[in-house]
């Protein structure tokens, strides 16, 4: 649905389930993404939660998949919607590990970004970061993203405390 120049951000399809399972059952995957400890997930529980979205009917909302050269490297979306401030939070997770550092990453939050602001008139996108994820905090600095505040040792991840680090991104901001 939305292509970029290496990257294409389109809805997840059954035939999906079993690459986004392995994700999310790798324990680096899940620590570089931080939020909740690391559990595990059955994948015939990720296909119910499949087939129970699916059997709603209606469209997919804004959560998609990544795919680079017809392959699944990890999933990203725009939640927690706030129709009055207009407002929303963007995820991402690249769970193919050979795809880390290459700039993938990035090129999703520019995409979803763009998507955020020309086609849902959003005005302003924010996140939730770990502050030991240093590899996302410069991946989303160089897409505009500013720091807006921070908690304290506030998740635990790891077997230490680490700070949570808000930011955002206001439209005017994206299009400078």
């Amino acid at each position: 649905m939305l292509q970029g120049e290496r990257v294409r951000l389109r809805a997840r399809e059954r035939d999906d389930l079993a690459r986004l399972w392995e994700f999310n059952n790798d324990l680096a995957v899940e620590l570089a993404g931080g939020g909740d400890p690391p559990m595990p997930q059955a994948q015939a529980r990720l296909l119910a939660e499949f087939e129970q979205d699916v059997a709603k009917g209606g469209r997919d909302g804004m959560s998609f998949v990544i795919e680079v050269d017809g392959q699944v490297i990890g999933q990203c979306a725009l939640f927690n919607a706030d129709e009055t401030a207009h407002t929303c939070e963007l995820g991402i997770t690249i769970g193919d590990k050979a795809y880390w550092g290459q700039g993938y990453g990035r090129e999703s939050v520019r995409l979803l970004l763009k998507y955020a602001f020309r086609h849902h008139n959003y005005h302003k996108v924010w996140l939730r970061v770990h502050a030991g994820n240093e590899r996302a905090l410069r991946a989303y600095v160089a897409c505009g993203f500013r720091e807006e505040g921070r908690l304290r040792a506030h998740v635990w991840s790891d077997g230490r405390y680490d700070d949570l680090v808000l930011m955002g991104v206001l439209r005017e901001e994206w299009q400078t």
